[in-house]
């Protein structure tokens, strides 16, 4: 599983590179300066959490006792990258309010993820 979330932390870090380009320079002149912090928002959410899963990927592997919470862990930040980011990123591009209420379910992934890090590292 080291390897998959290695993976999966760097794609999400380049995509949150590239999206964070194009919110930069593509919806400039498209939407709103608050549509645009809302854009930036996601964009350092998920790479915080792409940073998180490529730090989960080494622990897995120094404290492998740990691996069901490590692994739970990644595909929560995976998830939370998903419902946190996808949901702002969709509510940008599309104007559709109602996906903001989404948003907060992709937090509790995230603080689960790290919850899950915190228990994962305590008992390793």
């Amino acid at each position: 599983m080291d390897r998959t979330f290695f993976i999966i932390g760097s794609i999400l870090a380049g995509l949150a590179v590239i999206l964070g380009a194009f919110g930069a320079h593509g919806l400039k002149n498209l939407v709103t300066p608050e549509l645009i912090d809302t854009w930036e928002k996601a964009v350092r959410y998920q790479m915080y959490h792409a940073l998180a899963t490529l730090l989960l990927a080494w622990a897995i592997t120094h404290w492998p006792e740990g691996a069901t919470l490590w692994n739970l862990g990644g595909w929560l930040f995976l998830a939370g990258t998903v419902l946190f980011s996808g949901s702002l990123y969709l509510l940008v591009l599309s104007g559709i309010k109602w996906l903001g209420a989404i948003t907060p379910l992709g937090g509790v992934a995230f603080g689960l993820g790290w919850l899950c890090m915190l228990i994962a590292a305590w008992r390793a």
